[in-house]
């Protein structure tokens, strides 16, 4: 299924890609700064899943951003939805045969550190995978990656000091912290926040880390960041508002395309 898949994307385009990119829940936006030479549908890809989430364009493009080859996924896949976190990673494994070799992924979060608030940007130090499932589980293709895939500094240490070097030229607050990744598709209980929050997470989400994962896998350098859209504290929680979590995702938008374009194009 991988190769009917590259074969389906070559056949549209010559194109190879140095970096990935997965535009995750109101930050689709940051396709608007692509140069698209190539955009397919996802139901003309074979293997790949649809997105069912309204927020999702459910696109992959394929072009230039920053001075770099990229393709990008405007739109990406949760457990939520009935996918397994293999069909969920298959996407990474498409483009990393295309050649990407640098994941950037970005997501909508809820925010449990106290000090933080909606709309800031969170760099992603590392995760903690509480789905109840692993995309690596089964049978190990030796010619995609290790059967035992060290996850040590699975978010790239080089691209997070060069984040927030941009950062700090460009003047945007980013905060660095430990994503958590749960099932959903509810939102926590208070109980289940302070839960989190005292195993060390800043953040937790319904998306990312079985990416995250097959990336490492494959041997791709990975950055990632949040958007915090809302403030989960549990002694202050309120009931989750998705359209107000959607617009602070989408308010945010120009400081994380302005920090992944500057990263991109300082990256060696």
């Amino acid at each position: 299924m991988l190769g009917d898949a590259v074969r389906a994307i070559r056949a549209e385009t010559t194109l190879e890609p140095e970096v990935a990119l997965i535009l995750g829940t109101g930050l689709g936006g940051l396709a608007g700064q692509i140069a698209v030479e190539t955009e397919l549908g996802y139901e003309r890809i074979p293997g790949f899943p649809l997105s069912t989430v309204e927020s999702h364009a459910g696109r992959l493009l394929l072009g230039t951003l920053a001075g770099k080859r990229v393709v990008a996924m405007q739109g990406r896949f949760h457990r939520y939805e009935g996918y397994s976190l293999q069909e969920i990673g298959f996407p990474i494994r498409v483009m990393r045969a295309l050649g990407a070799d640098t994941l950037c992924v970005s997501n909508a979060c809820g925010g449990m550190h106290p000090l933080w608030g909606p709309g800031d940007l969170m760099l992603i130090a590392d995760h903690i995978n509480l789905l109840g499932d692993n995309p690596l589980i089964g049978a190990n293709d030796d010619s995609l990656g290790p059967r035992f895939p060290d996850m040590s500094a699975a978010y790239d240490p080089r691209l997070r000091a060069l984040a927030r070097e941009v950062a700090r030229d460009l003047k945007i607050v980013l905060r660095e912290g430990v994503y958590v990744a749960v099932t959903g598709p509810n939102l926590e209980t208070a109980a289940e926040y302070r839960m989190l929050r005292a195993i060390g997470a800043d953040a937790v989400g319904m998306s990312t880390v079985p990416e995250v994962i097959v990336a490492v896998h494959g041997g791709m350098r990975v950055l990632g960041v949040s958007i915090i859209t809302d403030q989960c504290l549990p002694d202050a929680l309120e009931p989750a508002d998705v359209p107000s979590i959607i617009a602070t995702a989408t308010s945010a938008e120009p400081s994380l395309t302005t920090l992944i374009t500057g990263v991109l194009e300082r990256m060696t």
